[in-house]
């Protein structure tokens, strides 16, 4: 099998409803597109570089079986709360008044930036202030790693806050990497301050288990902000700014197979 273990991001609840409620077969669906957007960068004749894909999403999820996102209407106060602070922190700060009154006018006037914050902002939110789901995603990611013991953490999106949080949650799991895409790690007043453990002086630090950490973003994914998180953490030994694609800047398909993580995966797929 691989030596990579994934930890997936936001709006990933199709795969759950798509097998059938199986927590078991939205991994393997998903770990089977990791290795598929893998490879034309890493091309290796073993072929399968993903052991398993921690799935977490079907936790999370609230609301109907067949919303993937809540209306913009039924999102509840701290929800709108997380989806202001969000709003400023893209630079939107002149829409948090309508935000915070009903923001279903605002999202007809910026549909695809507020499409993806219809999925990120809930699942962000729920993982922050519901400590039961929030342990509960932390044993599935830290049972995964320690059942695969992997070389190489990939941890996408949302996935990269649940991934940090779980390796300091539990130092006896030891990585020799690991990578963060499309990270909202460093996001001030939604997620930063928020963090367990919480940051010292404004800054937080690598999990004590990691050898190395990597952080790769695009220059204008909305929910990587700040890009680069050496600015808030200490321990982040490279960091690598891409252009993915400016109508879609967040996906991991783009953020797998855009070629920077060769040069890091290929010492741990030869």
């Amino acid at each position: 099998m691989g030596a990579i273990v994934g930890v997936h991001g936001i709006g990933k609840y199709k795969y759950y409803r798509a097998a059938g409620h199986s927590a078991e077969g939205a991994a393997e669906a998903m770990r089977l597109k990791w290795d598929r957007y893998l490879h034309p960068c890493l091309k290796s004749a073993r072929g399968t570089y993903v052991s398993e894909v921690a799935y977490y999403a079907h936790l999370l999820h609230t609301g109907p079986d067949d919303q993937d996102e809540p209306a913009p209407e039924k999102m509840d106060a701290g929800t709108r709360q997380f989806f202001a602070g969000w709003a400023r922190q893209a630079g939107w700060g002149e829409h948090l008044t309508a935000i915070l009154a009903g923001i279903t006018g605002w999202v007809l006037q910026k549909p695809r930036a507020v499409t993806f914050a219809m999925r990120f902002v809930p699942e962000v939110a729920t993982y922050l202030t519901d400590p039961d789901k929030r342990t509960k995603c932390q044993e599935t990611v830290a049972h995964v790693i320690r059942k695969n013991r992997p070389k190489v953490v990939i941890a996408h999106s949302l996935g990269s806050v649940v991934a940090y949080e779980t390796l300091w949650a539990n130092p006896d799991l030891e990585v020799d990497l690991l990578i963060t895409l499309g990270s909202p790690l460093g996001m001030r007043n939604v997620v930063f301050e928020r963090l367990l453990p919480a940051p010292v002086n404004g800054r937080g630090s690598r999990p004590k288990g990691v050898k190395r950490w990597v952080n790769i973003a695009d220059r204008h994914d909305i929910a990587a902000i700040p890009p680069q998180l050496a600015g808030c953490f200490t321990g982040v030994d490279t960091e690598q700014l891409v252009n993915l694609d400016w109508l879609d800047f967040h996906t991991v398909e783009k953020y797998l197979g855009c070629g920077v993580l060769t040069e890091f995966l290929r010492p741990y797929v030869a």
